[in-house]
């Protein structure tokens, strides 16, 4: 079985500072369509609707397909199952911390079928796994603040529109 556990700081001095909300809204728009988000996932597909929380999807990940059924556990955890596939078990991507000192956990338990446990093809889907989530983690940290800075310069302009007319 493959286990990683990485967690990246969401807020630097430097840059537009996300909220928890801010963020939690970027993953349940990841865990719905994480194309723009996953660039070694070339297909992404809800595939059956159970509830607002749960949902299933078929992914196409390094040209290997995937059933994934989708837990959405507000507003501080998204859950990945992989159900069908090569590579069964489950990934996780939580929020931790406060607003001041936010941190988004990835994790996955995952086995590769065929594959035997510990050897170096297993640690090398390893390490490709890990390079290709950190990846996808740093794209959703930098479209969610993309999206937050839009957001908020556009109610900053209406405000200024709006103290104009006064």
């Amino acid at each position: 079985m493959i286990y990683v556990s990485n967690v990246l700081p969401v807020n630097n001095n430097d840059e537009f500072p996300l909220t928890r909300a801010q963020l939690w809204d970027g993953l349940v728009l990841k865990a719905n369509n994480a194309l723009p988000f996953v660039g070694a996932m070339s297909d992404c597909t809800v595939t059956n609707r159970i509830s607002d929380t749960v949902f299933d999807r078929d992914i196409v990940v390094r040209g290997e397909p995937h059933t994934e059924r989708i837990t959405l556990q507000e507003p501080r955890r998204v859950v990945f199952t992989r159900t069908a596939g090569a590579v069964l078990g489950t990934i996780a991507n939580e929020i931790e911390g406060t607003d001041e000192d936010l941190r988004l956990r990835f994790s996955f338990a995952l086995v590769v079928s065929g594959v035997e446990p510990g050897s170096s093809e297993e640690q090398a889907y390893a390490d490709g796994m890990k390079s290709d989530y950190l990846k996808a983690v740093e794209s959703t940290i930098a479209s969610v603040r993309a999206t937050a800075r839009k957001t908020a310069a556009g109610n900053s302009a209406v405000v200024r529109r709006a103290a104009q007319q006064a």
